[in-house]
């Protein structure tokens, strides 16, 4: 329902998380354009009344809620290669699993991801973690 909404609109549904343990409950719903431009504040607003509709109007069992529209930025996690190249030389930090099945955090610019790979640039060097070890790869801000 609400892909469906945000496509009617030129928009396409980046991610959805319905947070219960707040009151009245959040739902929190990320969009991106579907031809790759940025996504404004007036587009979220513009968007936010007829989602508001199409979710009162699903009849889910929901009493009271906050509706939140926004884009991906800073923390948000990169999981789609349309995600990996929108967000090409910008700062991320990729957590990942070492030969010794411990946990590393390595910060620098996406340059890109391959099928096996993802290569970021650290400091001027280039660093390759395989696609395999990488638990989660996020935006950051540029100081970290």
């Amino acid at each position: 329902m609400a892909a469906s909404t945000a496509q009617a609109h030129g928009f396409e549904l980046a991610d959805v998380q319905v947070m219960t343990h707040l009151q009245p409950m959040t739902l929190q719903i990320q969009i991106r354009r579907s031809n790759g431009d940025d996504v404004s504040l007036d587009d979220c607003a513009r968007l936010s009344a007829p989602m508001g509709d199409a979710i009162d109007n699903a009849a889910l069992p929901i009493e009271a809620y906050v509706l939140e529209i926004s884009s991906p930025g800073i923390g948000d996690q990169l999981q789609t290669d349309r995600d990996f190249r929108t967000f090409r030389s910008y700062p991320i930090e990729v957590i990942y699993r070492d030969d010794e099945g411990g946990e590393q955090r390595q910060q620098g610019s996406l340059l890109e991801r391959t099928d096996e790979h993802i290569h970021l640039n650290v400091r001027g060097r280039i660093k390759r973690i395989s696609r395999q070890a990488v638990i989660a790869v996020q935006l950051t801000s540029p100081s970290g």
